[in-house]
């Protein structure tokens, strides 16, 4: 719909043939609006989720700002419809399932989502303040290696604007080298609107990143990290993660379904042990 909005555009006017721009900024309205319109639609989310959808109206103007080539528009609007989503899949609070409670609190549900297959959610309480969380997931998150060991490498491929980003992830073996080396390679969309901050992304095609020998090309499907402060508590941060991911190749899903919800689990450890070991931003500087 977008890709055949923006060719309609840029034929629908013979006096911006010579007029690159005119072409651009007529696609990019174009563009704007659709998204617009899709992030006003579904059934009705919480607060938060409904303040992050609310806020993607603004992207039309964003996007007047900046000319972006061809393949950039695309990357934008697979950055959003991946946030649109994953946040309409976490907005449904039926059909949930217990894949894991910890003493502490922390708790990984499930669900079977139509069009997309096993999903999972991973609902914990940090006792960090939200800016801290943003900073290492989202600004270093480059960094993450060092205090994931489910991680051997993230790397930015490129940047498209404030928001949306390629990235190139290298994940580590899991469960006792049953499950081997993959990587993935996504398109993330990241956004703070008020008090929430959401990370989403989901897998995507980049001709400079091709599959590596002895490497299995993994794909995220909708996939997304929100982040709040807790009510009543605003030095805590409530974060929920919604994973889907397609490990490719031939493995059970019970081993699927250990692996991936364990790693939701270590994953809120490792956050915890890291944040707690290292210093905060101010101390840094």
């Amino acid at each position: 719909m977008l890709l055949a909005t923006f060719k309609l555009c840029a034929g629908s006017s013979y006096r911006h043939v010579h007029n690159m721009k005119g072409l651009r900024h007529q696609a990019v309205l174009a563009i704007g609006q659709e998204l617009n319109r899709r992030a006003l639609g579904g059934p009705p989310p919480s607060a938060w989720i409904n303040q992050v959808r609310c806020g993607s109206t603004l992207l039309g103007s964003r996007l007047e700002d900046t000319l972006y080539s061809d393949q950039e528009l695309a990357y934008i609007q697979q950055g959003e419809e991946a946030m649109q989503k994953a946040l309409g899949i976490l907005s449904s609070q039926e059909g949930w399932k217990k894949e894991n409670q910890q003493a502490n609190g922390d708790k990984v549900l499930s669900k079977v989502v139509p069009d997309v297959g096993k999903v999972f959610r991973l609902e914990v309480v940090v006792d960090q303040p939200m800016e801290r969380l943003y900073e290492e997931l989202v600004e270093r998150m480059e960094a993450m290696r060092e205090w994931n060991p489910n991680v051997k490498e993230i790397k930015v491929l490129q940047k498209i604007g404030k928001d949306t980003m390629i990235t190139h992830e290298l994940a580590a073996d899991s469960a006792g080298s049953l499950v081997g080396p993959r990587d993935f390679v996504s398109v993330r969309c990241a956004k703070r609107r008020g008090s929430t901050c959401v990370l989403a992304g989901m897998a995507t095609h980049f001709g400079e990143m091709p599959e590596q020998k002895g490497v299995i090309r993994a794909e995220h499907g909708p996939t997304c990290m929100v982040l709040h402060p807790l009510a009543g508590s605003p030095s805590k941060t409530k974060l929920t993660w919604l994973l889907s991911i397609d490990l490719k190749g031939w493995l059970p899903k019970t081993i699927i379904n250990q692996v991936l919800s364990q790693t939701q689990v270590d994953f809120a450890n490792h956050l915890r042990k890291h944040l707690e070991s290292s210093p905060t931003p101010e101390a840094r500087c």
